[in-house]
């Protein structure tokens, strides 16, 4: 069968191939500890589950707006407003079945052949998959271990053009956990103020898990306003992966059509979830709190654990769940090492070139895992790469 010639240009996320893997694993009586995939281990607040439960029992199963359920958006602009310092109205909201979709009908609405869309390398691996896909040209503007996996704003600069109608940022960062300062913001800000026609993506789903400082966004520049998009979610924040709940928050024009777009691909995001996430936002925050404190804990030991392995060492992250170790010291390719820890330590890892190409050298661990999981990975992963490493691998 023959598919269009834009198929070939599809990429994916590799997380779930190499999960898929490390199940067959078991299956076979195998242990494996999991840290290949990114989504919080803990079980969504029971809060916010009675809130989806008591939706559905009350009838809220039904089609509903494209663009969201009102209160929903409500809720959402009145978050905006708090977290960024920003005023935003409902009519800037689009409720989206997680925050793909965010992404993927931003660059349909704005990129087409003979323009291009610069976005961070490493980075999450959908950006330049629908880049491409758009016939757009993928841009990467890398994220360097010596600037603290930072976007270096001079190195942007010299990347935009007359044809780049997109930026796409992420902060805090998959896979690195760079986290953009207020001072990056203010340069880049002026930067972009010289390229009236450019988008910029601010993906800021890892926005609650900061471990210091406050969370700051392109949004909250009068000059950038109107053409900055938020990503933004509850999958993370709350645990709430599996219930597919994301928005955008966007200048009222580009809502229109986003929603329009929606209402061509999924028709609305499920009411139910809707209902559990006015509740996520409105209702007590705390077990988030909680959970952001034992991420910290995590982070303090991986990062710890991994300095202390031989031919290893690890920046530490400043937000999201994430740790990218470089591992050249090795002297074996990422993706190898990847096999090899999943083939022959039992531990689920990706390679850092899942995040793009300027990923090789690296790897990506989530420890989004308990702090006994943790520890069992780097006694395996210290195990494989003993003194007789050469054997232990051949």
């Amino acid at each position: 069968m023959k598919l269009a010639k834009r198929m070939g240009n599809l990429g994916t996320e590799t997380a779930f191939e190499v999960l898929a893997r490390a199940k067959a694993l078991e299956a076979e009586g195998r242990n494996v500890v999991h840290l290949e995939i990114g989504e919080p281990d803990f079980d969504t607040p029971a809060n916010i589950i009675r809130a989806g439960v008591e939706a559905m029992q009350g009838g809220w199963t039904h089609y509903g707006p494209s663009a969201g359920l009102p209160d929903l958006r409500e809720a959402i602009a009145a978050e905006i407003g708090r977290t960024r310092g920003i005023s935003v109205g409902a009519d800037e909201v689009v409720v989206v079945p997680g925050g793909k979709p965010i992404m993927f009908f931003l660059m349909l609405a704005v990129l087409e052949e003979g323009t291009e869309a610069v976005y961070p390398n490493p980075g999450f691996p959908i950006y330049e998959s629908m880049i491409r896909y758009t016939g757009a040209k993928a841009v990467p503007v890398p994220l360097r271990e010596e600037n603290e996996f930072a976007l270096d704003v001079d190195e942007l600069a010299g990347l935009l053009n007359e044809r780049t109608r997109l930026l796409i940022l992420n902060s805090p960062s998959n896979p690195c956990g760079g986290v953009l300062s207020k001072g990056d913001l203010d340069r880049l800000a002026q930067v972009l103020e010289t390229y009236p026609e450019l988008w910029i993506l601010s993906d800021e789903i890892y926005s609650r898990i900061l471990y210091e400082g406050e969370h700051h966004s392109l949004a909250a520049y009068p000059e950038l306003r109107k053409r900055v998009v938020i990503l933004d979610g509850f999958s993370k924040t709350y645990a709430m992966t599996g219930w597919r709940l994301g928005y955008g928050v966007m200048e009222p024009g580009l809502a229109a059509r986003i929603a329009q777009l929606q209402t061509n691909a999924t028709s609305c995001t499920a009411a139910f979830t809707q209902k559990a996430g006015i509740e996520a936002l409105t209702g007590p925050q705390g077990e988030v709190e909680k959970m952001v404190q034992e991420f910290q804990r995590r982070r303090d030991v991986i990062v710890e654990g991994l300095n202390a392995l031989p031919g290893v060492s690890c920046k530490k992250p400043k937000g999201a769940f994430y740790v990218f170790p470089n591992v050249k010291e090795l002297g074996k390719p990422s993706k190898e090492l990847e096999n090899l820890l999943l083939e022959k330590a039992g531990v689920a890892s990706l390679t850092g070139t899942s995040f793009g190409a300027f990923g090789e050298g690296f790897l990506r661990f989530s420890y989004a895992n308990s702090v006994e999981n943790i520890q069992e990975a780097l006694r395996r992963f210290r195990a494989l790469i003993g003194s007789n490493f050469e054997e232990t691998v051949a």
